[in-house]
């Protein structure tokens, strides 16, 4: 019995999520409760509403291009990413914000609906601390209308990511 139900919410999960991200799901060997909403979940606070969760809790999956190659950092809803944070981090010697077409290419999904990881091309990946201060986030499963949650953790350790400090206002921890 207990396989059918996984293979329901394989199906459920494969038939909502963007065909890409159902494949990386697949690939891994993760299976998520991904949620489809009727309207649109683009920004942090559409996608807070719609779950019924505070903003902080949503994951933004923002492209950047460090010295012109895609690079992904995910922060939580309510921050804004230090772009100078993620140059130092990065030991890059300009970082800013491509257009919509090079987001496309590097991931394989429109702005508003990239996910974590599951990208048409491997990119280097920092994952900004203030999302370890939740049990659970939420983050696009590939589009514009889906979602799906995670425990930070795992999604930042699926993502390849680097745990850095890259929001705004955010704390830097000191090395010596």
């Amino acid at each position: 019995m207990a396989r059918t139900a996984t293979a329901s919410v394989r199906a459920m999960t494969e038939s909502l999520a963007h065909p890409q991200f159902a494949a990386a799901l697949q690939d891994l060997g993760i299976e998520v409760e991904v949620r489809r909403f009727p309207d649109a979940t683009r920004t942090a606070a559409e996608a807070a509403q719609a779950i019924g969760c505070d903003v902080s809790e949503i994951v933004k999956s923002l492209i950047f291009a460090a010295d012109k190659v895609p690079v992904l950092v995910l922060v939580d809803g309510s921050s804004r990413v230090d772009v100078e944070r993620v140059r130092v981090e990065l030991g890059a010697t300009k970082v800013t914000r491509p257009d919509a077409a090079v987001v496309r290419e590097a991931t394989g999904y429109a702005i508003g609906g990239v996910p974590p990881f599951g990208h048409r091309t491997k990119t280097r990946v920092l994952a900004d601390r203030g999302l370890l201060d939740h049990d659970v986030v939420w983050a696009a499963a590939g589009t514009p209308y889906t979602v799906f949650p995670m425990e930070p953790k795992a999604l930042i350790a699926h993502a390849g990511g680097t745990l850095a400090d890259v929001r705004e206002g955010g704390s830097r921890e000191r090395t010596a």
